[in-house]
């Protein structure tokens, strides 16, 4: 089974990739964790990804086709996948099915200002790297497992946040479109528990 996962930020995306790829033994695929991977250990597409990201640029699209493609081409992508972050674009989504046609489209529907609220709501520990949300820290500041200051990272700041959803929403509009076209969008209601929401993608895929 050949999969993408579209959810906007804080939608519990990761959350569901994780619970998909475990049920359906399928490798998930972020292009962002391949850039990382390879910065991290320095390979000749990590220092160009680092010069381009410290250069304030993006990573260009056929750059970003080629990953993935390369990826998909490794053995444990013969069965399936899920591709969480590719494709942005109109551009991406035709090159991939040119070399590895998804099979079906997950998108996670979730109501944007509670996603807002949801994201610039969390607070994180700095010493051990707990993640909470103030609707379950009762006015508390520090950290309930060590006791240090809890911070706001960078990313969940309201205008961050506010601008994260706006080109969120502006890139994956036409790639909804695109997919629904094709007969390969599946749409799950994001806002209900985890629990609900993963029992209803595989409701939808099981169809």
């Amino acid at each position: 089974m050949k999969l993408i996962l579209l959810g906007a930020p804080g939608s519990g995306k990761g959350t569901q990739a994780a619970y998909i790829t475990a049920k359906y033994n399928l490798p998930h695929i972020s292009t962002g964790d391949i850039f990382r991977e390879n910065i991290k250990d320095r390979t000749p597409l990590g220092l160009k990804i680092k010069e381009l990201i410290d250069a304030g640029k993006f990573c260009p699209d056929d750059l970003t086709v080629e990953v993935v493609k390369e990826r998909l081409s490794k053995p444990d992508c013969t069965e399936g996948y899920l591709l969480d972050g590719f494709p942005r674009n109109i551009f991406q989504a035709e090159s991939l099915d040119n070399f590895n046609q998804p099979d079906k489209v997950i998108e996670i529907e979730v109501d944007l200002s509670k996603i807002e609220k949801r994201i610039t709501g969390r607070r994180s520990c700095p010493k051990c790297g707990g993640s909470y949300h103030v609707d379950f820290l009762e006015d508390k500041e520090v950290c309930p497992s060590c006791g240090d200051k809890l911070i706001i990272r960078k990313d969940d700041t309201p205008e961050v946040v506010k601008d994260r959803i706006e080109i969120y929403a502006r890139q994956t509009q036409p790639l909804i479109d695109f997919y629904e076209k094709q007969g390969k969008l599946l749409k799950v209601d994001g806002n209900q528990p985890i629990e609900t929401v993963f029992e209803e993608i595989v409701k939808v895929l099981s169809k």
